[in-house]
């Protein structure tokens, strides 16, 4: 058995297996902006209570007109990575449009997860009801895709970038919307390709859900 989570010497080029990449210091402020607006339409029409067909039409037509508009303009390849910069200095890469925490993705929650200072990974996110699942609470579903994202992040960050083979899920308790969740994952070891991954969510200092995961490491192309 080897044990390893010091981070690579060179972290891979998405590039380097034929995927663009995007600086996220160029996604430009406009489009930030939109992709906030989304998100609040998304929320707003789920829950919306206006009846008036002449009123709901109008919203349609609205919306279908500036879809038609953007959607003139060219897409991002699929598989678009962009560059996030961190505040130890290092980098890291993720979709452009994950739907977990993709920069131009309006259905995902504003989460970043950074480097924890004891090791790991360290994030916080509101989730509101565009995430919901029981009645008040965060969808199960949810709560594991924030946890594979966090595990995720912590294997790549510490080794280097790869897939999640296994992912368990231990829901403690519900989570609740409309409440700051502690999201933070850590590797406990690594065996050749497997990563062994540990990560959780906690509200107001307690554990709601907490993950066990094997992430498998990409081989870089030669």
């Amino acid at each position: 058995m080897t044990v390893n989570t010091q981070p690579a010497t060179e972290r891979p080029d998405p590039r380097a297996f034929g995927l663009p990449v995007v600086e996220q210091a160029d996604i430009p402020a406009e489009l930030r902006t939109l992709v906030g607006r989304v998100h609040a339409l998304i929320d707003t029409v789920a829950n919306t209570t206006e009846t008036d067909p002449a009123v709901l039409a109008e919203a349609a037509a609205a919306v279908e007109e500036v879809t038609d508009r953007l959607a003139a303009a060219p897409r991002h390849q699929i598989g678009t990575m962009v560059r996030r910069d961190l505040p130890d200095g290092e980098s890291e890469y993720g979709t452009i449009t994950n739907i977990v925490a993709g920069d131009t993705n309006p259905a995902a929650p504003p989460l970043s997860l950074v480097p924890a200072a004891g090791g790991g990974v360290y994030g916080e996110v509101t989730l509101d009801t565009v995430y919901q699942g029981p009645p008040g609470l965060v969808h199960g579903g949810w709560i594991a895709a924030l946890l594979d994202q966090a595990v995720g992040t912590a294997s790549s960050l510490a080794t280097s970038p790869g897939l999640t083979a296994r992912l368990e899920v231990n829901y403690r308790r519900p989570t609740p919307l409309f409440n700051p969740l502690e999201i933070t994952a850590e590797v406990e070891r690594t065996e050749r390709r497997k990563v062994y991954v540990n990560g959780r969510i906690r509200v107001n200092g307690e554990v709601t859900a907490e993950a066990t995961a094997i992430m498998v490491r990409v081989e870089v192309p030669e």
